[in-house]
């Protein structure tokens, strides 16, 4: 990756190596993250560099404390990043919001990593969603070049206004490539003063009531920049007006002919006398975007205020989908795009189809093991599984067909409790990962004992955030900056709790494994296991 190439230099990237290398050209002093794909390459990239720049990096127990400790730092006047996949902001909202009256004093960007098609997720959700609830600016990339220097925008965007800027991706910005030019880097404060402000940052009550009519107030000066953002921009001519934002924006060009595209960047708020003295002329306007009708729903309100009679394609009027990513097929062939706009000619297709490959456990993983041993000392016991999103999410495949349920990272744990509660004649089995045990899996052991729950937990520990790319986390210690912490103990931590039994077992030791489990008296264990090296 480009971190450290000289001004001008130009490199092909991935997209999330360009975003790395946008904070570090913004003189960015701290970063935080709890992995999660669409995103993780950025924070592999700063556990090997940001100490060359001087910059504190740290991956959080989840994405909550990430923005609480972001939030801290940004308030002290340092740039701050905090970085997520899309459902990692709903584990960091709670602070977010709030986060939100008081504002910064120095530059800092929210990174939300949206995956239409969940490709690696649990859902799709559409994050745009989060900065009209929280009223903060948000900015949208369409290619890495463009994600290098946006991100950098976002944090003299987030100075002026006082304010975080959510900085909106998708899987195929993060992980496409393009050519990127490296530019100056900038050099900030990497340490500063706190200074007290006990009105703006501490949010009782009576100051969240003022500091509500400063947020509504930033927000119409963020109003006026997006009108004067050159983010938003106009090219192309015709009496067509296409709509469009972030990856879209790449595919309108790539397949429509003859059109006048309204490029928006500066998607919250939007610039709504830009949007309306593009329609004013226009015989019909095309709203190009993923997932939901964001800003269609927007520019219908626009039109409506600004008596503009123009027909408006898109979700609503069944022209494109809802559901799913778009590609450059959506636009020449989906539903009814012939209607409203010329085509180019549809690109060339391979003549063999690629087959299939699902995701499968890796070989010889622990986990098989263990899925194993469980499935041999249940039997035929009525058994409910309530599994976390995670590597042994794939215990719900063929063979093993063990999952029930899935929510959210830390959900296998807390609904087990709720299945102990109400299901009859059922024994419940929740299965949860290392990472995601100390992620958001402590709380709800928890309320379980709190609430006298009884069920089987089992954390299945690999010593990695694995799926996501074996990042550090608490139950792996870490060495970093000049320090080095302690892996803190799975069983020790549970036993602190309070749970009566908790042992731990070697899944490659199947008989040994299946005798631990079928025994009466457990509600917890956890699973270790030799960790391999291999030398070449």
């Amino acid at each position: 990756m480009a971190e450290t190439g000289s001004k001008g230099k130009r490199e092909l990237l991935l997209g999330n190596d360009a975003i790395t290398r946008g904070i570090i050209e913004a003189g960015v002093g701290f970063a935080s993250t709890y992995p999660g794909t669409p995103s993780s390459e950025i924070g592999n990239n700063l556990e090997k560099i940001a100490q060359k720049h001087n910059m504190y990096f740290e991956f959080s127990a989840n994405e909550k404390v990430a923005m609480e400790a972001a939030s801290a730092a940004a308030m002290t006047g340092v740039r701050t990043f905090v970085f997520m996949k899309h459902v990692g902001v709903n584990v960091a909202a709670d602070p977010m919001l709030t986060l939100a009256y008081g504002g910064v004093r120095a530059g800092m960007v929210i990174l939300t990593a949206d995956d239409p098609t969940a490709h690696s997720s649990q859902n799709e959700q559409d994050n745009r969603n989060y900065a009209k609830l929280a009223l903060l600016p948000m900015l949208e990339p369409s290619t890495p070049a463009e994600a290098k220097d946006m991100v950098k925008k976002g944090f003299d965007i987030s100075e002026e206004l006082t304010l975080p800027v959510l900085f909106r991706t998708t899987t195929r910005v993060n992980h496409a490539r393009g050519i990127v030019t490296a530019g100056d880097i900038k050099d900030t404060p990497k340490k500063n003063k706190f200074v007290r402000d006990i009105k703006r940052f501490v949010n009782v009550p009576a100051n969240a009531r003022t500091n509500r009519i400063r947020l509504l107030d930033l927000n119409k000066k963020a109003a006026e920049m997006s009108e004067a953002s050159d983010m938003n921009f106009v090219e192309g001519s015709g009496r067509i007006g296409v709509i469009t934002a972030g990856v879209p924006y790449t595919y309108v060009k790539e397949c429509l002919i003859g059109v006048s595209v309204l490029k928006l960047g500066f998607t919250n708020p939007l610039p709504e006398k830009k949007i309306a003295d593009f329609m004013k002329d226009k015989e019909k306007i095309i709203v190009i975007e993923e997932l939901e009708p964001f800003l269609e729903d927007q520019i219908f309100r626009i039109a409506r205020q600004h008596n503009i009679s123009v027909p408006i394609h898109g979700k609503r009027s069944g022209d494109l989908p809802t559901a799913f990513e778009y590609t450059p097929d959506t636009i020449l062939s989906l539903r009814g795009i012939a209607k409203v706009a010329d085509k180019k000619e549809p690109l060339a297709r391979p003549a063999i189809e690629l087959p299939a490959r699902p995701p499968t456990l890796c070989a010889g993983c622990p986990h098989r093991g263990i899925f194993h041993a469980v499935r041999k000392a249940v039997g035929r016991k009525e058994v409910i599984y309530s599994s976390d999103i995670g590597c042994y999410s794939l215990g719900a495949m063929p063979p093993f067909m063990m999952a029930d349920m899935i929510l959210c990272m830390g959900g296998g744990i807390g609904a087990a409790g709720g299945f102990s509660e109400v299901a009859d004649g059922q024994e419940v089995i929740a299965f949860s990962g290392d990472s995601t045990f100390f992620h958001s899996g402590i709380t709800p052991l928890v309320s379980a004992l709190f609430n006298g729950h009884k069920f089987t937990a089992v954390v299945l520990d690999n010593r990695a955030t694995a799926m996501t790319g074996h990042q550090p986390h608490p139950g792996t210690g870490r060495q970093y900056g000049g320090r080095t912490t302690e892996a803190l103990d799975i069983e020790t931590v549970v036993k602190g709790l309070g749970v009566k039994f908790a042992e731990t077992v070697d899944p490659y030791d199947i008989k040994a494994t299946t005798d631990t489990i079928a025994r009466e008296d457990f509600r917890i264990w956890t699973l270790d296991f030799v960790l391999w090296t291999l030398e070449f």
